[in-house]
């Protein structure tokens, strides 16, 4: 699959709509036996031939299920989807998919990332697709789904799920998972008490809808937006606003003329879109989780990006959504501030504003009429949120391949830091030993876990804010740098360097560190180093006895096989390689 010439005029001539020039015409417009049996199928479920006869057959993934809180309106938007479908003249057919919830899928949901991109991709070849609307937003689910439809390449829209209502307890708003990590040290430090827990637990979450933070979900759902995915604005409308509906109806009506047009993700998708993406979601100090996926989106549609990348444009672009946890305020404000059409509005020279979207025109048409409307909440650029980049990139050493860090989420005073290692060999380790009383520890120390990469988590869990040891909490330590090559939620905060490669599992430097190294961080120098000799490192590396493969069989076992590191994007190798599937043949 190469990309086109976003200046190129794509595809047919939306007016002509001949049926004849749709995918599923080789299914259902043939008149030969094979035909005759898929035109029945559709008229034993109950379809008149006026139904579908020439019209095209518009996919809904949908990532709906009972585990899935952030899906639990997807069974209704699923039907506004439809709606716009049929009103537009093309026939919907709901998909359901794998549904990855962040909150139960153990023991990552990023284990399941790849799967889902499989299964979107196989739904859509395999069956008699022209178009898909693709339904998702918690976590992985964005970024899953669009790596299916990057690779398979028919017309494709988002909708997005959506971020919940504000949280609140005691008069205090709640933020997803922010005031989760915080309240969680108060009550270990013994600050708040049991029912004040229980309060702050039924009161955080209080609508459908992803993370209100902006963690891994809302920085995905708008590096969809700006990559050109969804219809203006989408990405920052709430789950439970009636504009949430309106705006599933709209993609389901706009789907159908995208099928006509021929307007596919290879139209859409070029170096200069995915360079938006990055500067929008530095601006928004978005999740460390986004460059990963970014990675993978960009090289599934053959487009050559990296996390050096990031790092070029993260010098230049300053943090100016005032939203958690680098900042004040919630998804729910931002919307009313004027949503990402606000802040890309303020952006202004620092993205190419030719890009084309699924709306038919480009990214500069999307956000002409934008307006901020709460400045405090989306700031101009010359009065960002914090004076740190929403990002930087180390290496060294330790991170010969990089690892990653959010300076603006964490304490100044260790954005340059030396102190000795904590060393935990593997989450378990770390959780039976942070809380003990004899722990020797100070708010110098570097906590190290290893073990929790791609293949040592497995899957990359998100463990790398690794909790203040309970001994510090109590001397009111809230911060203090912590070292791993697994992953953290975007709605984290804290002097957590991540995604450090390659990883230890396999026998990256991070395998060999011992407790009381000396590591050394400097964010300007974008510096993370062991002191610790190259010949001394080289003894460690001939004792280290490589752990043995977590899965023996199944699709832990095919992961395992084929993972990419953090820096490639944690992709399959056999998915990023090769020329295109072929079309099925129709027998």
């Amino acid at each position: 699959m190469t990309t086109r010439d976003p200046g190129r005029d794509p595809g047919r001539d939306p007016k002509s709509r001949d049926p004849k020039s749709l995918r599923s015409h080789r299914w259902f417009g043939v008149q030969d036996l094979r035909s005759f049996g898929h035109r029945s199928r559709v008229r034993q479920m109950g379809y008149a031939a006026a139904d579908f006869t020439g019209k095209p057959v518009i996919a809904i993934v949908n990532t709906w299920s009972d585990l899935n809180p952030c899906h639990a309106h997807f069974k209704q938007r699923v039907e506004d989807v439809k709606r716009g479908v049929w009103q537009a003249g093309g026939f919907p057919v709901e998909l359901p998919a794998m549904s990855v919830p962040e909150t139960y899928a153990k023991p990552t949901s990023m284990l399941y990332r790849n799967f889902l991109a499989m299964e979107t991709e196989e739904h859509l070849r395999s069956n008699p697709i022209d178009g898909v609307v693709l339904m998702g937003g918690c976590d992985k689910t964005t970024p899953a789904l669009l790596m299916g439809a990057i690779s398979m390449d028919l017309p494709a829209i988002f909708v997005p799920a959506g971020p919940m209502l504000r949280g609140n307890w005691g008069g205090k708003i709640l933020g997803s998972g922010s005031d989760v990590w915080k309240y969680w040290d108060e009550k270990r430090a013994g600050t708040i008490s049991e029912r004040e827990w229980e309060e702050i637990e039924n009161g955080i979450a209080r609508s459908h809808g992803v993370c209100m933070t902006m963690g891994t979900a809302a920085t995905m759902t708008a590096i969809a937006e700006v990559l050109g995915f969804t219809l203006p604005n989408a990405s920052s409308i709430p789950a439970a606003d009636s504009n949430h509906p309106r705006m599933a109806g709209d993609s389901g009506r706009r789907i159908v003329d995208m099928v006509w047009e021929d307007l596919k993700p290879s139209d859409i998708l070029t170096r200069k879109s995915f360079e938006n993406a990055i500067v929008a979601s530095l601006a928004m100090a978005g999740s460390t989780n986004g460059i990963i996926h970014t990675v993978a989106m960009a090289r599934r549609a053959r487009i050559d990006l990296g996390i050096d990348d990031y790092d070029a444009l993260a010098r230049e672009v300053p943090v100016i959504a005032n939203v958690r946890p680098s900042g004040q305020f919630l998804m729910e404000d931002f919307y009313y501030a004027g949503g990402l059409r606000a802040l890309l509005k303020e952006l202004g020279g620092k993205l190419d504003l030719t890009q084309r979207t699924v709306n038919g025109g480009t990214l500069g048409d999307d956000i002409a009429d934008a307006r901020t409307h709460l400045p405090d909440v989306i700031r101009p650029l010359d009065n960002p949120v914090s004076s740190a980049v929403g990002l930087a990139v180390l290496r060294g050493n330790l991170a010969p391949n990089g690892c990653v860090m959010k300076p603006a989420a964490a304490e100044p005073r260790l954005w340059k830091h030396t102190g000795p290692a904590l060393v935990f060999r593997d989450y378990n380790h770390m959780a039976a030993e942070i809380d003990r009383e004899d722990l020797e520890v100070t708010a110098d120390h570097v906590l190290v876990l290893q073990n929790a990469g791609p293949q040592g988590g497995p899957g990359m869990p998100e463990w790398g804010m690794l909790p203040i040891p309970k001994t510090l909490l109590r001397q009111g330590v809230r911060d203090m740098l912590r070292l791993s090559d697994s992953r953290m939620s975007g709605t984290s905060y804290g002097a957590c360097v991540l995604h450090i490669a390659p990883e230890s599992f396999i026998g990256g430097p991070l395998a060999f560190v011992r407790t009381g190294d000396l590591i050394e961080v400097d964010i300007a120098l974008r510096r993370i180093h062991l002191h610790v000799s190259d010949e001394e490192m080289a003894r460690r590396r001939a004792d280290w006895v490589a752990p043995r493969p977590h899965y023996p069989r199944g699709y832990g076992a095919l992961f395992s096989r084929h993972i990419g590191q953090a820096d490639e994007g944690c992709d399959f190798d056999f998915l990023q390689a090769g020329e295109a599937v072929p079309e099925p043949e129709i027998h």
